[in-house]
């Protein structure tokens, strides 16, 4: 091959590639589509069961799809456990399900629908209806809710989240309870993107 044609091919190789690289150059950088993200967030509990309250802590992790500008979807992993469950009953649960979030400037309201297994546990040596005393109980647990993260910073933000939440309790008299659930704490996002720099 002489240098004739190796210079007029390798123009010709230029000249295809050069639109191709100022293409690059306009796009912007890429950025993760995946971001893991973990939350700490004190509850409390209206258990719906003889008026009892209690305090826990709810703590998870959240694995969420970006797209951007319009709706991030993802998987929510959250536990609660009791802290003070006074003297009626006391609540424990793990749950998991999909997350719906509307990413909008600092504020990230979101939507979550939950499902998974609790545990009651009737405190103060049990709770007696009728000829049965319950100890204890097990249950599958729904929960749908709605929340907000408010973002101070891109990795950190703080989180205010309700619940709604039905379990099959045998000694309520219909045999179901429906918790509320009231949570505020905080949100960390783990940032694999070394574009974002604080």
């Amino acid at each position: 091959m002489t240098d004739t044609r190796r210079i007029v091919q390798r123009a010709t190789f230029a000249v295809i590639l050069f639109p191709f690289g100022l293409l690059a150059q306009s796009v912007p950088t890429a950025t993760q589509s995946l971001q893991l993200s973990t939350f700490l967030i004190a509850t409390e509990t209206s258990s719906g069961f003889q008026g009892a309250k209690s305090f826990d802590i709810t703590s998870g992790g959240n694995l969420t799809l970006l797209m951007y500008r319009y709706l991030n979807t993802g998987v929510e992993v959250r536990g609660s456990y009791p802290i003070h469950s006074g003297s009626v009953i006391g609540q424990k649960s793990i749950l998991v399900g999909p997350k719906f979030e509307y990413p909008k400037s600092v504020l990230r309201p979101y939507a979550d629908l939950l499902v998974g297994r609790g545990r009651i546990s009737y405190l103060d040596g049990g709770y007696v209806a009728g000829t049965v005393k319950y100890i204890r109980s097990d249950s599958a647990v729904f929960s749908p809710g709605i929340g907000c993260d408010l973002y101070l910073t891109h990795r950190i933000a703080m989180r205010v989240d309700i619940q709604y939440q039905s379990w099959d309790s045998p000694a309520a008299s219909s045999g179901r309870i429906t918790p509320g659930l009231v949570s505020v704490g905080g949100t960390y996002n783990f940032d694999f993107n070394s574009r974002h720099l604080e």
